[in-house]
């Protein structure tokens, strides 16, 4: 048995990575966010794209989305490492599924520093999978050893031992290199999917890290969850935009935002969640400064800002 393998049956989510694309610091980005982080500033944690590992016994996972940075998260991240041998040598990983909620980059592309002759399951939507199986990229996936399989919506599985996953839409849009030019922000069907999580022992954790607006069935689904991991790509909508470096609306990019009317914060003000967490965080967002207002008026509503190493014990 694996040094600290745990009893079947318990939940256990781990974030790996807690940013939006680009991550945080952006690398090219010099608003005060990422300034301030590059000069040290303690207040501010680094923070690698967004991807979360789940378990039920600690010793076989699967990763809810493969970010660019995922062989570095794969090598802070100990319960991930290949497991213990008496003899040294082949090959190895506690990694059973990959499971992509979305065809974006910051997604996806990680797939790609899996590619080391290891075997393990992508499962995703058919329109994801077949997102990625077009771009001859992915060819470098030895699909001998990597088994694509196509996850019907609202169809409960195994997502891996001990843990069940539902595949939900939520609404969203097709990834940026997808577009055409007319862009659908808030599309319901397979492109964009948040996932609910159940282990043999009871709790309920969902993973929705891409919603482009609150819905009344959204709502209902959520209501009553131990946790739930939510997309806090921006504070304001238009922050990017105010802070020069973009030219694009959280809305336009398909992302809620946590404040105002119709953010995300509202929303939940009538659904009761025993534990709230924004994830795939966008480098600009005040609220990733501890201390700052944007932070403060997060946590008084109930929220918590994820971060790398995050762990979620439901």
């Amino acid at each position: 048995m694996r040094e600290g393998r745990e009893a079947a049956g318990r939940l256990r989510v781990l974030v790996l990575g807690a940013a939006a694309g680009g991550g945080f610091p952006q690398w090219n980005c010099n608003c005060r966010n990422c300034a301030d982080a590059r000069r040290g500033d303690p207040s501010l944690k680094p923070r690698t794209q967004s991807s979360i590992a789940v378990s039920s016994d600690g010793d076989r996972w699967a990763i809810l989305n493969a970010s660019p940075e995922i062989t570095i998260q794969l090598i802070r991240t100990p319960q991930l490492h290949p497991r213990d041998r008496e003899v040294v040598g082949g090959r190895d990983t506690p990694i059973d599924t990959v499971l992509v909620t979305n065809g974006d980059i910051d997604h996806v592309t990680g797939l790609l520093g899996l590619r080391e002759k290891q075997a393990f399951r992508v499962a995703g939507t058919a329109e994801i999978l077949r997102v990625i199986d077009d771009n001859p990229i992915f060819g470098a996936l030895d699909r001998s050893l990597v088994r694509f399989e196509p996850i019907r919506l609202e169809t409960p599985f195994e997502l891996v031992a001990g843990v069940t996953a539902t595949l939900f839409p939520v609404p969203g849009k097709v990834p940026l290199y997808l577009e055409g030019e007319t862009v659908a922000t808030d599309l319901e069907g397979e492109q964009t999917v948040g996932v609910e999580l159940q282990a043999a022992t009871g709790g309920r954790v969902y993973y929705v890290p891409g919603c482009a607006r609150m819905t009344d069935r959204l709502a209902q689904r959520l209501a009553g969850a131990d946790a739930v991991l939510f997309d806090g790509t921006v504070y304001t909508d238009d922050e990017m935009i105010a802070q020069g470096v973009g030219g694009k609306t959280g809305q336009r990019m398909g992302h809620m935002a946590m404040s105002g009317p119709d953010g995300s914060i509202a929303a939940f003000a009538e659904i009761p969640v025993k534990r709230r967490v924004f994830v795939h965080i966008n480098n600009t967002n005040p609220a990733l400064r501890e201390g700052s207002p944007e932070r403060r008026a997060v946590e008084e509503a109930g929220w918590e800002v994820g971060y790398d190493g995050m762990e979620i014990d439901p």
